[in-house]
């Protein structure tokens, strides 16, 4: 059967327009002002009129903790939640257990996925200094990418970015999208160093912009950038936290000429450290959360495309793991469900127009990682889509939590945009609250060349 959206407006490309948009064999068919229907019975009716019509959003930073951390989350808990929140597809994070290091253990990830993920899905494989010659075997049509972020909550020695000469190897060799965690080590031990000698083991919690600092962020986030430009390969800088690192990026060429790109994460968009008095260890994430200033120079350098994407760095963790003191507390939080929601408040008071929303957290996702048919409504693509009313006010509470782990940093907020359906591969998986269990997602596939 077919599906037909009536009457909505679409919002694609630029541009807002109401229309209709015909689904067939998991694709979409046609889009028109007005699409007739000559046999009723064959059609499954959406109406779309008074809504606004999406394409899916494609999140290309979560941590879905599956296989070996699964009491956190899982492929199917966690992709349940994301399609509620009109997230379509995502890329997971190597940092399970055991990590993911191997063109093994990555297959292994896929295998989980193909069984129990409601949303389109892939997965980096995880680089260290060990495992170089693997990692560069990786399948770039078939596989996102490669990355180190979260490899270092198991390694001592750090993330890749404090290691240049390693980087000078693997940004001469690889031939696929490279994605870096860009802090500075030896700038974060010292600041450790100095509140620890002030506040002993507990150092209050609203230090954790002061630690893991501005200036931490920059100095490793230019040198990657410098080793990226010497050899012309293709770099993703994950979680960009501060204004002064988003200046380094170049917003005088398109997107597709670009082979360094760069992305913000909601709760660096939403949260400022004047958060952390209310907040806590809730909105403790690394990169940390940071200064209202640096929260509105990240806003402007993506509406000024030196950021190009919104991604949410989703990373679910128990309430007694972000419970205790500095040092017990673990950094991350659950995102996924409520990320498009907390970005239309953007939208709602009037910071960004929805349609360059939808460019960033859409379009320019598909587009940096060449993902083949999503991330547009195009006729042809695959329907992807999340319905939306942009005035129906509703909150967060634990009733509606879909996480796994049961909380989430929004609770108690008021959203002004409400998720009506979320389609995947043109099959109704969430709507008004309800979620299509039997629905799979499907492996996502990219262009070779990036």
């Amino acid at each position: 059967m077919k599906t037909i959206i009536k009457s909505a407006s679409v919002v694609n490309e630029g541009k807002t327009v109401v229309a209709d948009v015909l689904i067939s064999n998991e694709r979409i068919e046609k889009i028109a002002s007005t699409i007739n229907i000559t046999d009723a019975s064959s059609f499954k009716e959406i109406n779309g009129e008074g809504l606004h019509l999406l394409p899916g959003v494609i999140d290309d930073q979560v941590h879905f903790r599956d296989p070996g951390l699964t009491h956190k989350g899982d492929i199917y808990s966690e992709s349940r939640a994301a399609v509620a929140g009109g997230i379509t597809s995502f890329m997971d994070m190597p940092n399970t257990i055991p990590n993911t290091l191997t063109q093994a253990l990555l297959e292994e990830k896929y295998l989980i996925a193909s069984k129990t993920s409601i949303a389109n899905y892939s997965f980096f494989m995880g680089i260290s200094q060990h495992n170089l010659e693997e990692a560069l075997k990786t399948d770039n049509e078939n596989v996102c990418g490669i990355t180190d972020d979260g490899l270092y909550f198991n390694n001592d020695k750090g993330i890749l970015a404090n290691y240049p000469e390693f980087l000078e190897k693997l940004f001469s060799r690889s031939e696929t999208l490279i994605a870096l965690h860009s802090e500075d080590d030896s700038i974060i031990n010292h600041n450790i160093d100095l509140y620890r000698q002030k506040y002993g083991e507990n150092i209050p919690i609203e230090f954790h912009s002061a630690i893991r600092s501005e200036e931490a962020c920059f100095v490793a986030t230019k040198r990657i950038i410098e080793i990226a430009k010497k050899h012309n390969n293709r770099l993703h800088v994950f979680h960009v936290s501060t204004a002064a690192e988003a200046n380094l990026f170049d917003n005088t060429i398109a997107l597709h000429e670009k082979r360094i790109t760069a992305e913000a994460c909601v709760h660096h968009l939403f949260f400022s450290d004047t958060d952390y008095k209310e907040l806590g260890a809730k909105i403790r994430w690394n990169p940390s959360i940071k200064s209202p200033e640096n929260k509105e120079g990240l806003l402007t350098a993506l509406l000024e495309n030196k950021l190009d994407i919104i991604a949410t760095d989703h990373a679910p963790h128990t309430v007694n793991e972000k419970s205790g003191s500095y040092f017990k507390s673990l950094s991350g939080g659950p995102l996924v469900q409520h990320a498009l929601p907390a970005m239309l408040e953007l939208v709602s008071n009037g910071k960004m127009s929805i349609e360059k929303l939808v460019e960033k957290m859409c379009h320019h996702v598909a587009a940096i990682y060449t993902i083949k048919e999503r991330g547009y409504i195009r006729e042809g693509y695959y329907a992807d889509l999340v319905l939306l009313n942009l005035n129906d006010t509703w909150k967060v509470s634990p009733k509606n939590i879909l996480y796994k782990c049961k909380w989430s940093p929004f609770e108690n907020k008021n959203f002004k945009s409400k998720i009506v359906k979320t389609l995947v591969n043109g099959n109704v998986v969430y709507e008004n609250g309800l979620i299509n269990n039997h629905a799979v997602g499907k492996r996502l596939k990219f262009s070779k060349i990036r």
